[in-house]
């Protein structure tokens, strides 16, 4: 995956569920809700081990069973590939 911008509305088209984040930033954001935390916890295990492998770490916060996702590439100030790749496991895994 290459990290050369794309843009968060174009990375949008391509994912379910997923919006740009209001404000300055290009970003991409998504909110899952699980059963309980147990299970919310798993996911972000997953997506841990995933990111990793990806050299690629999202923003995140979990309270409970909800976890609040924000993906942007760092050092292309703004939404690439790499993210959409990270979106879209992201909701195989939660499926």
């Amino acid at each position: 995956m290459t990290r050369e911008r794309i843009g968060a509305a174009a990375a949008v088209e391509r994912l379910q569920g997923w919006s740009v984040k209001p404000g300055d930033r290009d970003a991409i954001e998504k909110t899952f809700v699980f059963e309980d935390f147990n299970a919310a916890f798993g996911f972000m295990t997953r997506v841990a081990l995933k990111a990793d492998k990806l050299d690629h770490h999202p923003e995140w916060f979990n309270v409970y069973n909800r976890v609040e996702v924000l993906l942007a590439t760092h050092d292309a100030d703004g939404v690439t590939d790499l993210d959409v790749e990270l979106a879209s496991f992201m909701d195989a895994a939660a499926a």
